[in-house]
């Protein structure tokens, strides 16, 4: 992109004065009779390339750079904001300022990508073909998190985009000062990078999850170094490359002198190294917890008791690494809250290559995130995740529903010993009273409502229990967890040891929430216009005529608020008003039909698809008679990680012809 005239001689302006300022002619004069000096009477030229070279070692452009600022009035966010792809983002004008000087950062650029097959084009495509399908970089590194913008999907997509990471301590006390190499040595943290694929309909696919060790960094002089990442696939295909990744990295300020590459590389062996006798030090006592758990009853062995789990990367770790309490900051205000953005998550099952059972993975919460879709097993450990950060007693369950297939969902325990079930896949809450198996048959209307059949086993971040009771199913089960003879514990220690803060570094900790950039008002707005259009050219082909009712729109508004609120809260409000507006908007004679429905996306296209297959809603979009009047309300209720409930309500008035 090309500036104008007038900002380009603002730049020279900028530039000049402050070369000016800082003398950097004689630092440039002394460079260039440096390098002529070393030629030594040859008679080769000295490139300008050369000359940029030698400056930027010796860190004069990065002097220049650290005190030039230069303001963009382009509209959009940088990366490390995150933007949605669609134009109903709330956009800010960027202003890039300097770097603080008394802290270091680590510059990482995604440059490009190679070999990504899947992208080969179609030789009999036609050249005028659109693009239908985009790349995105995710990027966390120490509870930062960064997004790249959506570049078309090819066989070498082309990033070029750049994040700037702060190598911070852990301290809040220390935060201030700017990390020395032996502290960047101690780093332990890896760049986890994720590759998402996001197609024409907007659903997202997770192409890549790699964890990337940056600190052989540390080993160049200059401060610089440019290597390629293979990406690996995920689940089934984690042994199978996708792609190959161009990263350049350097630090900022410069290191005046590298370290020795057997130091870097000891310091690494000696991490993994621990990470492997942690692991197999606690792979030795589960072993002998698991064989003392079958010599109590032979049908334990028939119980769900998940120890280990698979990750998308096809490594297997203990199920009680993915459960780290997660604070959402001022984004979600009550654990309640914290479960309706959980539901509106997009629940997928992996389907297994060529059929069969289910895939089992249990995605890294950052991938979860960047991916926003998963199974049972994702949602409850985030839910759970959440509803620790909160301060409450949380765990996952492991266990069947009630027509046997394999779930998890969330439990907590009040101080007062009050069990709570909290499906993940929806938001709902469940009281659990055990059953006396003793006593007589209940009615239907007063048996347990909850879709759970069995239980094998709960646990959290420092806990892990397994059934010990005479059977698993749900609704005779006690949950007096510190009770032996009901649960088998496992040791507090053992569980620390390789699941504790700090313990293995290849395990990464949830990152922290990213904010919603939609606009609430305009995406409901929008998508409120297309529908009306839909409707208007569907009852068209129908041979049908449309005239709307804005009023009759306006007031189905308290009704999608009070839904909502019901949602989130389990209260419903509103509902006496709402219904007090319809009957004063109906004149007598005339009927009222209302279809409300509620969906995670919002494409109006699918949406009104899917309407037209409930035959309530069917009725009022198709409505014949006199003085026939149409009503349609959409609201968007936007949530963290650019998830939303979007509420639609149908609606028509009409005088019934006899």
């Amino acid at each position: 992109m090309s500036l104008p005239p007038e900002k380009i001689a603002e730049l020279r302006q900028i530039i000049h004065s402050q070369v000016s300022q800082m003398d950097i002619q004689n630092q440039i004069r002394g460079v260039i009779s440096n390098m002529v000096s070393q030629q030594n009477g040859h008679d080769e030229g000295i490139s300008e390339l050369e000359v940029m070279e030698n400056l930027r070692d010796k860190g004069v452009v990065d002097e220049i750079m650290r005190h030039i600022q230069v303001n963009s009035n382009q509209n959009g966010k940088p990366s490390s904001h995150f933007t949605d792809v669609n134009k109903h983002v709330s956009q800010q004008n960027v202003q890039k300022a300097n770097i603080d000087p008394s802290r270091r950062y680590l510059y990482f650029l995604a440059q490009g990508g190679k070999a990504f097959l899947e992208q080969l084009e179609d030789p009999h495509a036609p050249p005028d073909q659109k693009v239908t399908a985009y790349f995105t970089v995710h990027v966390y590194f120490r509870n930062q998190r960064f997004r790249s913008r959506p570049v078309p999907c090819a066989c070498d997509p082309v990033f070029d985009e750049g994040f700037l990471l702060e190598l911070h301590k852990e301290d809040a006390g220390e935060a201030g000062k700017m990390a020395d190499i032996p502290s960047l040595l101690s780093f332990s943290d890896r760049i986890h990078l994720v590759l998402v694929q996001t197609d024409a309909q907007g659903e997202q696919s997770l192409v890549s999850s790699n964890f990337f060790e940056w600190r052989p960094l540390l080993t160049s002089k200059q401060g610089r170094i440019k290597t390629s990442i293979e990406l690996m696939g995920t689940g089934s295909e984690s042994r199978v490359p996708v792609g190959i990744l161009e990263v350049q990295l350097e630090l900022f300020p410069k290191i005046t002198q590298g370290l020795e590459e057997n130091v870097v590389k000891a310091q690494l062996d000696m991490e993994r190294s621990r990470q492997a006798d942690r692991e197999r030090l606690f792979l030795v006592y589960a072993k002998q917890w698991w064989k003392e758990y079958l010599q109590i009853r032979e049908s334990h062995q028939e119980r769900l008791v998940k120890i280990f789990a698979q990750d998308e990367n096809g490594i297997k770790r203990p199920v009680c690494s993915f459960i780290k309490p997660l604070r959402g900051g001022r984004l979600l205000d009550s654990p309640r809250q914290a479960a309706r953005f959980v539901s509106l998550m997009h629940h997928e099952k992996l389907p297994s290559l060529g059929g069969g059972d289910k895939v089992e993975q249990w995605t890294n919460t950052h991938a979860f995130l960047c991916r926003n879709r998963g199974d049972c097993e994702d949602h409850a450990t985030l839910l759970c995740n959440l509803l620790l950060g909160f301060g409450l007693d949380a765990y996952v369950c492991v266990g069947t529903k009630v027509k046997g297939s394999l779930h998890a969902w969330v439990m907590t325990i009040s101080a007062d010993g009050l069990i709570t079930f909290w499906e993940a896949l929806n938001g709902h809450r469940f009281v659990h009273e055990p059953i006396n198996p003793n006593a007589p048959p209940m009615s239907k209307t007063h048996r347990p409502k909850y879709p759970y059949k069995t239980v094998g086993c709960v646990f959290n971040h420092k806990s892990f229990f397994a059934n010990n009771q005479p059977t698993d199913i749900v609704e005779v089960c006690h949950f007096d967890l510190h009770n032996e003879a009901h649960w088998k514990p496992m040791s507090s220690d053992a569980l620390v040891s390789v699941c504790g803060s700090g313990m293995c570094p290849a395990w990464p900790t949830p990152p922290p929430l990213s904010p919603s950039s939609l606009d609430s008002a305009l995406v409901s707005n929008d998508l409120e216009q297309q529908l009306r259009v839909l409707v208007m050219e569907h009852r068209r082909d129908h041979g049908l005529t449309t005239l709307w009712d804005n009023q009759l729109s306006y007031i189905l508004t308290p009704a999608l608020a009070a839904y909502e609120t019901e949602r989130v809260t389990g209260i419903t409000a509103g509902n006496e008003e709402f219904q007090d507006a319809v009957r004063q908007a109906v004149p007598d004679g005339q009927t009222f039909k209302g279809y409300p429905i509620q969906f995670t996306h919002r494409n109006a296209r699918k949406a009104f698809v899917t309407c037209l297959r409930a035959p309530v809603c069917e009725e009022i979009i198709n409505c014949r008679g006199d003085q026939v009047r149409l009503a349609i309300r959409v609201r968007v209720y936007p949530y963290p990680e650019s998830t939303c409930a979007t509420w639609i309500m149908f609606a028509c008035k009409y005088k019934s012809v006899i």
